[in-house]
């Protein structure tokens, strides 16, 4: 049964204010996912070490990886990124609208790689939204819109997934379950899935909506020593099986 995880990382500084990536990578390790979405990594960056934080982790897994950068600043990147361990390709990797520049708000940017499960492409679209209301809502427009969403190859199965920074009574949340469903209410075990703060988590702000063709069998977010430890959030992770 296949298994994917999305995980806000904080640029792997955990809630000690230390900077491992080794330790997210093997919060990982532990949860054996397939396939893994990763939002707010650094690659070379000097303020964690000049590292390449989706290339140290997907090698640290053995997997395959894309990275998006949402930010670039010269040779310096910040963003997103999707791994796995099966046969996979590159779709599409782009930023997602803002509001005004003069509000110098952190850019944002989506990733969509196919997966093969079997015989199956299995589609999957990572994100992370801004954190002012309008300005997620307009990301989540076009992430529902005719550029995503919308596409002509975005068809089922598919999986969003990632840091939507928005609970369930958002309009984002309205305005991506007009085309997906929220994977948590299709699941028949019910277990805590807030993940932030990872200290003490009340807010279900990461997400995964999934297409038809997809049977949702858990989820679940590790509230353990280590998941406690390495980000500001917890691992969301889903056991699914493809229909068909």
């Amino acid at each position: 049964m296949p298994r994917i995880l999305t995980y806000n990382v904080r640029r792997c500084v955990g809630m000690d204010r230390r900077l491992d990536v080794g330790r997210v990578a093997d919060v990982i390790a532990s949860l054996e996912p397939d396939i893994v979405a990763l939002q707010e990594l650094d690659v070379g960056r000097a303020r964690t070490g000049g590292v390449d934080q989706a290339h140290a982790i997907a090698q640290r897994l053995e997997m395959t990886f894309h990275f998006n950068a949402a930010l670039r600043v010269e040779e310096e990147q910040y963003g997103d990124a999707l791994l796995t361990c099966l046969p996979e390709r590159l779709i599409k990797a782009a930023p997602l609208p803002g509001l005004s520049p003069a509000l110098r708000l952190e850019p944002r940017g989506a990733l969509w790689v196919g997966i093969m499960i079997g015989d199956v492409e299995l589609q999957v679209i990572n994100t992370h939204l801004g954190l002012v209301p309008r300005e997620q809502q307009v990301q989540a427009a076009a992430l529902a819109g005719h550029a995503w969403l919308g596409r002509g190859d975005a068809g089922a199965p598919l999986i969003m997934l990632g840091d939507f920074n928005a609970t369930r009574a958002s309009v984002v949340h309205k305005t991506i379950t007009a085309r997906l469903a929220n994977a948590r209410l299709l699941c028949p075990r019910k277990r805590p899935t807030a993940t932030f703060p990872s200290r003490l988590p009340v807010l279900r702000i990461d997400h995964l909506f999934v297409s038809g063709g997809i049977k949702v069998v858990d989820i679940d977010a590790p509230y353990t020593p280590a998941t406690r430890m390495a980000s500001d959030h917890l691992p969301l992770v889903m056991d699914f099986e493809l229909a068909g």
